[in-house]
């Protein structure tokens, strides 16, 4: 199992007050300390303004923001976990893609999801349509980027879906990964969004699920995969494990037997924002350490 940290931008409130300047240059710091260390992926969520209520401060985007960092970094994969499929339409998301991939030299994953967070869509002026839509916004979405995405020098893609369409869309450069940029679906639904991460994509990351609770879900996982006649262990599983979870913000022992859990049930990394590591450099180190001890792979530092 692999380490991802989320680095600091301002969502959680880990930013409130600060100037952008200085929030910028943490950011930017705390992405480096991981490269350094041996972390695997640097991430950033995808929102606009503070959670759980808007408030008037400051959240850095996460396009643009990764962008940077795949300039201010050397060896770290980078992603967003993950990119809500409602504020950008699914071409345009793939173009964007393609150019962080070349801007990284071919570190760049794209993790995407439905959508949630209802006051950035009608704040921003996207509506908020119902589930069952978003999920079907999501599977045009997924269609139009794995054609735009498909590895080979000069290929137009064409969809005609009932949200999304293109027609005869040239997408280059293309991802400069040699197997192709690698795609995750982000979400916990067993019925819509694990039956798209089947057909898809590389990896499934599941928000915020505790071990046993993965252990319960990787049945239907797998069974989703069976579906369409797919190898269910070629799905990779990920975790994005909560900020508020007492046994990641604290190190020691607890954190070490939850990371050791995840890895036992076969989990292909974890990933999650350390709010200390806003104001403290030992938060990062010191969650590099806890991987460690639990058997975690690091890349050598």
């Amino acid at each position: 199992m692999r380490l991802g940290v989320i680095v600091p931008q301002g969502w959680t409130g880990e930013y409130d007050g600060w100037e952008p300047e200085r929030a910028w240059q943490r950011t930017r710091e705390v992405a480096q300390q991981a490269d350094r260390l041996g972390v695997e992926s640097v991430w950033l969520f995808d929102h606009f303004t503070t959670t759980p209520k808007p408030t008037d401060e400051l959240t850095f985007e996460s396009f643009v923001s990764l962008s940077a960092l795949a300039e201010a970094t050397e060896r770290v994969r980078l992603g967003q976990i993950v990119i809500c499929n409602g504020f950008r339409n699914p071409a345009l998301t793939a173009k964007m893609a393609s150019t962080l991939d070349t801007i990284s030299g071919g570190r760049f994953e794209l993790g995407i999801g439905a959508g949630w967070k209802r006051d950035e869509w009608n704040a921003y002026g996207y509506g908020f349509p119902e589930t069952r839509e978003r999920l079907a916004m999501l599977h045009d979405a997924l269609e139009v980027i794995t054609r735009m995405l498909e590895p080979g020098r000069g290929t137009h893609a064409t969809w005609d879906g009932e949200h999304h369409r293109v027609t005869d869309a040239i997408n280059l450069p293309k991802p400069i990964q040699e197997t192709g940029m690698p795609v995750m679906v982000g979400g916990n639904g067993p019925k819509v969004t694990w039956r798209l991460a089947a057909r898809y994509a590389d990896e499934l990351n599941l928000d915020g699920m505790s071990p046993d609770e993965v252990r319960e879900a990787l049945p239907t996982i797998r069974a989703r995969c069976e579906e369409i006649e797919r190898d269910p262990d070629s799905l990779a599983i990920s975790v994005h494990v909560w900020w508020g979870e007492p046994a990641w913000a604290k190190a020691g022992a607890e954190r070490q037997q939850l990371l050791g859990d995840y890895a036992e049930l076969g989990v292909s990394r974890v990933m999650g924002l350390l709010q200390a590591s806003a104001d403290d450099d030992a938060a990062v180190a010191s969650l590099v350490d806890d991987a460690r001890a639990a058997g975690v792979e690091l890349a050598d530092a």
